[in-house]
C-alpha cells in the first residue's frame, strides 16, 4: 500500500466549498479510521515515519484501518481562515467535527501529538459517541489559564496587533535549521515537516503556514474546567511520551491519572517528537494497544 494525498473539504459557507483539509492517507479506506492530529506549527508530514514503517512491514494493521493524517487550518498544504478570522482552539474541534460528519465516519480512534492532542481531548469530551479510543503523544489534558482572564485577553489581543500577513521569504536549509533550533527536532524530521510547511518561489522557500497561528489565545479554560473537560471522556486514554520529552507531559500524567476515567501511559525513548524518533517502539506499542 502507498502513502496518498488528499483533500477534504469542509463547508464554511463559502462558494464552491473551497475550504481544504490536505492530508496523507494510508491503508484500507472501508476499515476502522484513525485519525492523526499534529502539533502547533508541525503538519501531517510528523505522521510520515509511521507511515512509511508501516508500509515497509506490510503490516496487518494497515488491512484493518484506514490512517489519515491531516494538515490542520492554517498549517501545512490546507486553507488559511478567512482574512477577519482568527485560530480559536475550539475552531479546531469544530473543523474535526466538519471533517468525520462530513466523511460520515460514524466513529473513529484519534491519535493526536501535542496541541493535536488537547484537540482530541477537548473533542472527544463533546463528542464522545463519536471516538472510539484516544491515544495521545505528549500531550495531556489542556493548557490551563495561566493569569486572569482579562491578562489572557490582553495578552491575546496585543499578539494579534502584531502580525502582518506578508510574504515570507527564506532559504529551505536556513529555515531547517531555525526549525531545530527553536526544538529539540534532529535534521531529518526537522526537514519532513519544513519542507511541506514551505513552498518554492524562484530560488527562495515561502511559507504556507498562516501567521495568525502563532497568536495567543485570547482564552483559555481553568484549571476546574479542566479537569471537568477530561472526566467527561469516556473512552479508552492511551498517553506515549518521551523520556527527554516535556516535563509538563510527565506531570500531567500523575496530576490526571485519577481523572481520566481510563488512562494508560507508555514511555518511549526520544523527545517530544517521540513519534518520529522511536518509530519501531511505537508501532509496538500502538498495535498492542488497539488489538486490545
Amino acid at each position: 500500500m502507498t502513502i496518498n494525498r488528499k483533500q477534504f473539504y469542509l463547508n464554511k459557507g463559502e462558494t464552491n466549498n473551497t475550504f481544504q483539509l490536505a492530508a496523507l492517507t494510508i491503508g484500507n479506506p472501508e476499515g476502522q479510521v484513525v485519525l492523526c492530529l499534529h502539533g502547533w506549527l508541525d503538519n501531517a508530514a510528523s505522521f510520515t515515519p509511521m507511515m512509511e514503517s508501516l508500509q515497509q512491514l506490510n503490516s496487518q494493521l494497515l488491512e484493518q484501518y484506514y490512517f489519515v493524517a491531516i494538515d490542520w487550518a492554517g498549517h501545512g498544504l490546507s486553507s488559511h481562515r478567512s482574512s477577519d478570522a482568527y485560530y480559536y482552539f475550539t475552531d479546531w474541534v469544530d473543523d474535526l467535527y466538519q471533517l468525520i460528519d462530513a466523511q460520515n465516519w460514524q466513529q473513529v480512534i484519534l491519535l493526536g501529538h501535542s496541541m493535536g492532542a488537547m484537540v482530541a481531548n477537548l473533542f472527544t469530551s463533546a463528542f464522545n459517541e463519536r471516538v472510539k479510543s484516544l491515544f495521545l503523544i505528549e500531550g495531556i489534558g489542556l493548557l490551563p489559564l495561566a493569569e486572569h482572564p482579562s491578562v489572557q485577553l490582553r495578552d491575546g489581543i496585543l499578539s494579534r496587533q502584531k502580525t502582518r500577513l506578508k510574504s515570507r521569504h527564506q532559504q529551505l536549509e536556513t529555515a531547517i535549521q531555525a526549525r531545530i533550533n527553536v526544538s529539540d527536532l534532529k535534521y531529518p524530521q526537522a526537514k519532513r515537516l519544513t519542507q511541506r510547511s514551505m513552498k518554492q518561489i524562484g530560488e527562495d522557500y515561502q511559507w504556507l503556514s498562516d501567521p495568525r497561528v502563532r497568536n495567543t489565545s485570547v482564552i483559555r479554560y481553568s484549571m476546574p474546567e479542566v479537569a471537568q473537560i477530561i472526566a467527561h471522556i469516556d473512552c479508552p486514554v492511551t498517553v506515549f511520551y518521551g523520556d527527554t520529552g516535556f516535563a509538563s507531559v510527565r506531570t500531567g500524567i500523575t496530576q490526571w491519572q485519577g481523572v481520566y476515567r481510563q488512562l494508560d501511559s507508555v514511555k518511549l525513548s526520544g523527545g517530544h517528537h517521540v513519534h518520529m524518533e522511536d518509530v519501531d517502539s511505537f508501532i509496538e506499542q500502538l498495535t498492542k494497544y488497539l488489538r486490545t
